[in-house]
């Protein structure tokens, strides 16, 4: 590894692309090269604002939609993608990889330990974050992001490289949050978080749709969370621990929604996510048809990510461990009426 600058590839120009790019950038000790499909959009220095009032700018060293220009010489590849681009872009900068170097997801609960096991070399340095580190908006694309919400702490799962503990601190200097490495990368892969958190309101929300059904508004996502969403996604939650509970997996390292919203019961689970400031605004996935008319957007992340790339992985899992998972299996079966969800091809590894 090189030992100043560290020099960190980010891959995506997406929310999360923008904020890690220009929030690194930032940084002195750092280099960041970012490889993104519009680097034509893009001016060197990214600026990025929090909620606190701070604000960092960012001169990125090199900008490009080529792998050959900005993987070979970065230490960190971090992938800021959403789960469907995830296999396209590891086999884009596969052929550019070193023995040595290390690629990690900003989320790993849309398959990149899975899907990173099948394609790469036992060489390359694994890591993967249970949850993103940021809660983050594009400003301006390509010009500026903001900073929405930190995080407390991070976890991570580390897999094909043996100096942990000087990874776990280099990524501590790079997003200044505390670390902590989990046994087992199912611990980061398996998440009650959006796959559950997104699913269980969509279901809620658009149960009852078929052509020719409009809605007259577009609710807010977070803000109007009902009760009902709340039991549906703690009765859903309970499903995913009964399938963790035959995994060789550290239960305490995955907190119950109940206890990571500091909650007891439905209401006051409700109550608590409508309450979140960083959520606060956001509308559902709908498209406008004609005045007073919408209906879902199908083709939004919410619904191609959290459901092929999160529940999927899930239901794939507690379907192999035979786990009886009504909930899961409702909200998986009725999205699949709506969208093309592909069964993610793997065994779980023991």
């Amino acid at each position: 590894m090189n030992t100043s600058p560290l020099t960190i590839c980010i891959c995506g120009g997406g929310n999360l692309g923008h904020t890690v790019a220009g929030y690194v950038a930032a940084k002195k000790q750092f280099s960041v090269n970012l490889l993104t499909s519009h680097p034509e959009r893009w001016q060197r220095e990214i600026t990025v604002k929090d909620g606190n009032g701070h604000t960092f700018c960012g001169e990125l060293a090199v900008v490009s939609n080529q792998a050959e220009l900005t993987v070979p010489q970065s230490d960190i590849i971090l992938l800021c993608l959403p789960g469907f681009a995830i296999q396209d872009e590891l086999l884009k900068i596969k052929p550019f990889l070193k023995e040595g170097q290390i690629i990690g997801s900003i989320v790993s609960s849309t398959g990149f330990f899975f899907i990173a096991k099948q394609l790469l070399s036992p060489g390359i340095g694994l890591f993967g974050f249970q949850r993103v580190p940021f809660i983050s908006r594009i400003n301006e694309y390509g010009r500026s992001a903001s900073l929405l919400g930190y995080k407390k702490q991070l976890k991570i799962a580390i897999e094909n490289y043996p100096e942990k503990e000087k990874l776990q601190q280099m990524l501590f200097q790079l997003l200044d949050t505390p670390i902590e490495v989990v046994p087992h990368y199912l611990e980061v892969s398996l998440s009650n978080s959006n796959p559950l958190l997104h699913t269980s309101r969509l279901y809620n929300l658009f149960q009852n749709y078929r052509e020719g059904i409009y809605y007259e508004k577009v609710p807010l996502f977070y803000e109007d969370w009902t009760d009902e969403d709340a039991e549906l996604l703690i009765r859903c939650d309970n499903e995913f621990f009964r399938i963790l509970d035959r995994l060789p997996v550290y239960i305490r390292e995955i907190q119950p929604i109940l206890k990571y919203y500091e909650s007891r019961d439905a209401h006051s689970l409700a109550l608590k996510i409508r309450s979140i400031e960083a959520f606060k605004g956001l509308p559902s996935p709908m498209k406008k048809i004609a005045e007073n008319k919408y209906i879902p957007d199908f083709t939004n992340r919410y619904f191609q990510e959290d459901f092929s790339f999160g529940l999927s992985f899930i239901k794939n899992i507690g379907d192999q461990l035979e786990v009886d998972m009504p909930h899961i299996t409702k909200i998986y079966n009725w999205a699949s009426r709506f969208i093309s969800i592909k069964q993610p091809d793997f065994k779980i590894e023991f």
